[in-house]
């Protein structure tokens, strides 16, 4: 039995075994802990029999007028609970969050390039291809801007994609 709750701070000295995966960006303690304080809502984790962590999704709600949206920061399961539909689950709850409690016009993430695994389950999703960034990953790799529209999103502007390859830099960010 799978149990999705809020993430604690003392989850973070028990996740390690989800954060092995290569496609798994880590971050440093002050940037999980100023998710956990200002969205503690987009962050949760899936626990297991035992206390084990699955998985965990961590995200935001930013932006502003149509621009509005929450943002997928992070999701991953630990590669023993993969293929559970887990990290749709997770997804799930944050478009949920994202819809009903904040009112969004989307839900953005990005991904490798490489991680053709992810890419295949955002499609599945419902989450499009909206731009490529350049050079995102650590200066290394390129990342697809995926998006999904919410249904405050009538006419689903949100996802027209944008023809024109961008930097991290030309980003908008709040």
């Amino acid at each position: 039995m799978t149990t999705i709750r809020r993430f604690t701070c003392l989850d973070l000295f028990r996740f390690n075994n989800v954060q092995l995966d290569w496609f798994t960006e880590t971050y440093n303690i002050p940037f999980y802990l100023q998710y956990l304080a200002r969205w503690p809502e987009y962050f949760l984790v899936a626990e297991g029999p035992g206390g084990h962590i699955m998985g965990y999704i961590m995200g935001k709600v930013e932006g502003q007028k149509e621009t509005w949206h929450g943002h997928v920061t992070a999701v991953t399961v630990a590669p023993e609970f993969r293929r559970q539909q887990l990290a749709k689950k997770l997804m799930h709850i944050l478009e949920e969050i994202s819809d009903k409690w904040h009112h969004a016009y989307f839900v953005d993430l990005f991904v490798r390039l490489s991680n053709v695994a992810a890419i295949n389950m955002y499609e599945k999703l419902g989450y499009s291809i909206y731009q490529r960034v350049l050079n995102y990953y650590s200066g290394d790799e390129d990342a697809l801007d995926m998006r999904k529209a919410m249904p405050r999103d009538v006419e689903k502007k949100s996802i027209i994609p944008v023809k024109t390859v961008v930097t991290p830099q030309d980003l908008e960010h709040d």
